[in-house]
């Protein structure tokens, strides 16, 4: 992200994602880890208000020792330290916010981007995760039986329409789309996509809880599918512009990895290429096209890559599922068309919830303090502007 703005902003974007790292790990220590996974109340087949977010029996992390342990409520029949399951969880928390910043880059006060960050962390992220992860009688991944292995929902989707969001509520920055706003530093850029790349083997195969099958398969299909977006991205935009960029290749990894993220536990390599070759192209339409026609300043990407990529992710992966495609195959009782339903439904659910929950938390913190810079401020850039320092001595 820093990479992608202009050089008067590099020190902001990186201030915002380390102050998210903070900031989140504070709530998720207090609050969020327990009503993202307290099951207390929880009983499979039943829909109550624990089906919906979890309760306080764990805040502070209360009774978690060193000898607590977090046993799996699916894949693998070991458990593990309680305490590697908080922090692995924490990092998906962290990450979710992080990813709507670059939805409105260069353009948000400090302190409405803390207020925001804060509330949507409470009210849209950690319910949401509760839904689709909470265990035996959550609403979107038990009782619906919504296949979201590493966050395409929870993560991706929910990032990504707070995003398109928020963009819209605070508006377009100063001169967009007339004004030309190329990145500053691409280095940064590829550098970033690469670490990503790498990081999200954690995320994805991780997410088996163990070190098996399943996990090696999440990490092998996670290549696969990053290595397709990339190139499918690379020769679309070839076409389409006549030559292949820096950053849209990096972008189209960055979608690949989106994509495939729900799919990790599910999909075989076949259903890989098919989710990397699907989301790289959509993902560049969404990027290009979609956004040019729509007219909407979505800073560096976040609809087109993360929201998009979510989407078509999160349904693909009720087709990957199927043995016909390579997957591990439907669960018993569930046809190929309830699966594809079921994705569907837990993505509309997710988008409706994030959208509208996002722009009520938006238009709150534009009341209390404000949601924008000023134009002055704007134009100096958000580095001097709002922090007093700057990325670069010339």
């Amino acid at each position: 992200y820093a990479g992608m703005v202009r050089a008067k902003n590099v020190l902001s974007v990186m201030m915002q994602c380390f102050a998210i790292t903070a900031l989140v790990t504070v709530l998720w220590t207090i609050y969020g880890y327990s009503l993202a996974f307290d099951a207390t109340g929880m009983e499979a087949g039943v829909v109550n208000l624990n089906s919906f977010i979890g309760g306080f029996g764990k805040a502070f992390l209360s009774g978690i020792t060193v000898d607590s342990l977090w046993q799996p409520v699916t894949s693998a029949p070991n458990a593990i330290p309680e305490t590697v399951f908080i922090v692995f969880q924490m990092t998906f928390a962290i990450i979710t916010p992080a990813l709507i910043v670059g939805a409105f880059a260069e353009r948000m006060k400090f302190s409405a981007l803390l207020l925001f960050m804060g509330i949507w962390f409470t009210v849209v992220y950690l319910p949401v995760a509760h839904m689709v992860w909470g265990g035996a009688g959550s609403l979107i991944g038990s009782s619906w039986g919504v296949l979201d292995f590493a966050g395409g929902t929870v993560v991706h989707i929910n990032a990504g329409i707070a995003g398109f969001v928020a963009c819209l509520v605070i508006g377009k920055r100063k001169g967009y789309p007339h004004t030309a706003m190329p990145p500053h530093n691409l280095n940064f850029t590829i550098i970033g996509a690469s670490m990503l790349w790498v990081g999200w083997f954690g995320f994805n195969a991780g997410s088996a809880v163990a070190a098996n099958g399943s996990a090696g398969m999440a990490m092998a299909v996670t290549q696969i599918a990053t290595a397709t977006a990339a190139l499918a991205w690379m020769f679309s935009e070839w076409l389409a512009h006549g030559k292949p960029s820096v950053l849209g290749i990096a972008s189209g990894a960055v979608a690949g990895l989106v994509a495939i993220t729900p799919a990790s536990g599910t999909a075989g390599p076949m259903g890989a290429l098919l989710i990397g070759l699907a989301s790289g192209v959509i993902c560049f339409l969404a990027s290009t096209k979609l956004k040019r026609a729509l007219g909407y300043d979505d800073s560096l990407d976040v609809f087109g890559v993360h929201a998009v990529g979510g989407i078509v992710g999160a349904i693909l992966t009720g087709l990957c599922v199927d043995k016909m495609m390579g997957g591990v195959g439907l669960a018993e009782g569930m046809t190929l068309g309830g699966q594809l339903w079921a994705q569907v439904k837990g993505a509309l659910f997710t988008i409706v919830y994030s959208g509208v929950l996002s722009f009520i938390i938006l238009k709150i913190v534009d009341v209390m303090v404000g949601l924008r810079v000023t134009e002055e401020q704007e134009t100096e850039g958000l580095d001097i502007a709002l922090h007093d320092e700057r990325g670069y001595n010339l």
